[in-house]
């Protein structure tokens, strides 16, 4: 009984996110069976979780909810997002990565209406979000394993009728100049306003990108500024931004990454630029320090014990 009644304390908490009736996404979070831990061999439980997780074509008939963290965990219940919707393209259909928790999916269809309201912007185009049942990926991203990570492409959709091979073949566009230091010209007040408004939802944790458009959105802010301390700089993120949402009300199996720091964070993206400006000298290796060893590949024994469980729902 203790699952059904969290269900609906999640759906009500997360009505007001976006007013008035649940969507249908939110209300297949009450449905199905409660993930749990199936006993499995010690050779399926020692196999590459990633081998595992990458193969699976389709999410687990169970109630959703996220296990583990962002980087090591899995999610039952995942939802596809369609394919191509009044106001957004899923991109990169061959990968099979449009799969989310639903308070994901509802997030994505709620931030790309905001996103169609700016002149040139038919949309977003939506990149990797999760795996049918989250875990590990074969290629890529060591986060997106719980259903509650999205990447969303710079590149500004002027048309949403994109083919399924014109989606393989077209690339987002980067935003970034002197390796992250600044923003492009193709940097716009759009593109500024669409990171608020994600930052701005209360489902949202944190944002990722690239250190020149954080010190950017610092320098352009004239009003309310608290959502810039979710914005927070990192390395690579300039054809995309990546929003993180939190875990569920609710979801006791789900770990959340520790909040960011009070503030703004302004001060810090700045010194990261600095840090790409004027690089501090490299520390001297010691000649005899052993190599280090090669990250080890999780394995299904590594992530949470309802995973077995998600793995071996059909």
């Amino acid at each position: 009984m203790i699952r059904p009644i969290l269900a609906l304390t999640l759906i009500t908490a997360l009505v007001g996110c976006g007013g008035g009736k649940p969507s249908s996404n939110l209300q297949s979070m009450s449905r199905g069976a409660a993930a749990m831990a199936v006993p499995v061999s010690g050779v399926v439980s020692s196999k590459s979780a990633k081998q595992l997780f990458g193969n699976e074509h389709s999410a687990s008939a169970q109630r959703a909810e996220p296990f583990g963290s962002y980087a090591k965990g899995c999610a039952a219940g995942n939802v596809q997002l369609p394919e191509t919707g009044a106001t957004w393209q899923a991109m990169r259909l061959s990968r099979n990565r449009n799969w989310g928790q639903p308070t994901t999916i509802d997030f994505i269809q709620d931030l790309s209406r905001k996103a169609a309201q700016h002149p040139g912007w038919a949309g977003l185009y939506v990149g990797d979000i999760s795996q049918p049942k989250g875990g590990p990926m074969l290629t890529g991203h060591a986060s997106h394993q719980i259903g509650l990570d999205a990447d969303i492409w710079m590149l500004p959709p002027t048309t949403l009728s994109r083919s399924r091979a014109e989606r393989e073949d077209i690339s987002s566009i980067s935003m970034q100049r002197a390796k992250g230091a600044y923003v492009n010209s193709d940097w716009t007040r759009a593109h500024h306003e669409i990171i608020k408004a994600a930052a701005s939802d209360p489902r949202v944790a944190r944002i990722f990108i690239f250190p020149g458009a954080k010190v950017q959105m610092c320098n352009d802010e004239k009003g309310e500024r608290s959502w810039l301390g979710k914005v927070r700089p990192w390395y690579g993120h300039h054809f995309h931004f990546h929003v993180r949402l939190a875990c569920p009300p609710g979801a006791s199996g789900c770990v959340n990454q520790t909040p960011p720091p009070a503030g703004d964070g302004c001060a810090d993206a700045q010194s990261w630029v600095n840090n790409i400006l004027n690089p501090p000298p490299a520390k001297p290796r010691d000649p005899d320090a052993p190599k280090p060893k090669p990250k080890r590949e999780l394995t299904l024994n590594d992530l949470p014990g309802q995973c077995s469980g998600v793995l071996a729902s059909r």
